[in-house]
């Protein structure tokens, strides 16, 4: 035992051994091999983080590899987002939520929600599977994540218009990488993610052979989708999908939130705006009838469209992050507590 000169136990080998023999032992190696192989911090940041020495991250994560809990992503759980989990399937009536541990309140939650959402489309992905893809930074992160194989009879069918675009966030991007990574079919909606008019829209589903990729979605396993909020960081804004006037006539019209160029209000009503009518993607009614509906996303900025999303899609599994996963708690106890107040009425 290597000792300091008076005698007592050098502080990096004490808190070495108090991390291995403390009941959180566990929880700090995950997160540990977390931040370092999905968030990518280096092992001085996360020993900040965390407040032990370099040494003690060094070991932690040789740990972590000893006991088989890294290969893409960690093959662990953190304990302590259990309840969040729980907490978000009893408040929506989720099958299934997974929250994603994150280093710090500030830190881009895009990455850590990615990998967990790679790992459960991993898991999912079987033979003759016809799945219905959105679009966005969250899900385009995904495919380092997901692990590739061939499948016989599996399709990607693109839910959103917009591959006349050439963007990094194109809605057709993710789809044909991902029917790549498992060697299936994919199929694209050629047409612009909205259009300038409901009658320009009409004509190309009508008369131009876009029902027939429509109708494609009726008979969906699953669905994987992400929230766009609407602030200045939202995607379908920075890339250049809405105009300024656009954005803040939907903010006017009471929209939090968007699915698929499908704006929707906090209470995940669709808002009155004439973008929701030139939009060339599924109707929410058919994402609906997916027997799974995978929702990945998170973000403070889209805690209060997440909260609306759900009774607009119903989710069957949701994935997000731990501060998401808190804030969204935190705001349906705070309204279920507005709202006791009010029908007890006044003392």
């Amino acid at each position: 035992m290597r000792e300091s000169k008076r005698g007592t136990k050098d502080p990096e080998m004490m808190a070495g051994e108090n991390v291995r023999g403390s009941s959180q032992a566990d929880r700090v190696r995950v997160r540990t091999a977390w931040m370092y192989y999905v968030e990518q911090l280096t092992q001085s940041e996360i020993a900040a983080i965390l407040n032990i020495g370099r040494v003690t991250v060094v070991r932690l994560l040789a740990d972590a590899r000893a006991r088989n809990e890294i290969k893409i992503t960690i093959n662990a759980k953190v304990a302590d987002t259990t309840e969040l989990e729980r907490g978000l399937e009893e408040l929506f009536g989720i099958q299934k939520a997974i929250v994603a541990p994150l280093s710090s309140p500030q830190a881009d939650p895009v990455p850590v929600i990615s990998a967990a959402a790679g790992d459960y489309i991993s898991q999912i992905a079987t033979s003759n599977m016809r799945v219905g893809v959105g679009w966005g930074r969250t899900l385009y992160n995904t495919l380092p994540f997901i692990k590739g194989q061939t499948l016989t009879g599996f399709r990607v069918y693109s839910l959103l218009g917009g591959i006349i675009q050439a963007r990094r966030f194109n809605p057709a991007e993710f789809a044909w990488q991902l029917a790549e990574l498992f060697q299936g079919e994919g199929f694209l909606v050629p047409a612009p993610a909205i259009v300038d008019s409901a009658e320009t829209k009409r004509t190309l589903i009508e008369r131009c052979g876009l029902n027939t990729i429509f109708e494609m979605a009726e008979d969906l396993d699953a669905v994987l989708l992400s929230v766009g909020g609407t602030t200045s960081t939202a995607t379908s804004y920075r890339v250049g999908y809405l105009t300024d006037a656009q954005h803040d006539s939907l903010v006017s019209a009471g929209a939090i939130g968007d699915l698929l160029f499908h704006f929707f209000d906090e209470h995940g009503n669709l808002v009155d705006h004439e973008i929701n009518d030139r939009v060339m993607s599924v109707g929410i009614d058919r994402l609906r009838r997916a027997p799974i509906r995978l929702l990945a996303s998170g973000g403070p900025e889209k805690v209060g469209a997440l909260i609306g999303v759900m009774k607009l899609v119903e989710p069957t599994v949701f994935i997000t992050d731990e501060v998401t996963a808190a804030s969204m708690i935190e705001k349906m106890q705070l309204r279920g507590s507005r709202r006791q107040k009010k029908s007890n009425g006044p003392a």
